[in-house]
């Protein structure tokens, strides 16, 4: 599994589409090496293009992409952020043999209730984070990628 670095990266795979949601995340998607997936998402902005059109450049070798997003606006706590990230890192990684040829992001929408879990990083919390990370990459693996370009 390769990570997401650039911030290109990350602007592409988002323009992808969501493929889930639960009530914290959102999973966004790219599908990489297809020609309809170039088609239907071409680069943003002014400028040449490299030998290898569309958001397909920004990605060297064909994977499963994995990206992390989670804004201080929904988890204040630097080590609450990091531990969030590390979660998805880890779940991602035990999904990616099921997941398509795509760059995804796991991207948090609404923090979690600090009257609920009083740690930046306890145990509940972890388990918490976890727990709806599994139904987000659940949902993730029913739904084809084939649905987000469809073939011409």
């Amino acid at each position: 599994m390769q990570r997401l670095k650039t911030r290109p990266q990350f602007q592409a795979t988002m323009a992808g589409g969501t493929v889930s949601r639960t009530t914290h995340f959102a999973l966004h998607r790219l599908v990489l090496g297809t020609r309809a997936a170039v088609a239907e998402n071409p680069v943003p902005g002014p400028g040449p293009l490299p030998s290898v059109q569309g958001p397909q450049a920004l990605f060297a070798v064909p994977d499963v992409w994995l990206g992390a997003m989670v804004p201080k606006r929904w988890a204040r706590r630097a080590v609450t952020r990091n531990t969030i990230k590390r979660q998805i890192y880890v779940v991602g990684a035990s999904f990616e043999a099921q997941l398509p040829q795509a760059a995804h992001v796991v991207r948090l929408r609404a923090a979690f209730d600090r009257k609920q879990f009083l740690s930046a990083t306890s145990e509940p919390l972890k388990q918490a984070v976890r727990a709806e990370l599994l139904q987000l990459f659940g949902h993730a693996v029913r739904r084809p990628a084939a649905v987000e370009a469809p073939a011409r």
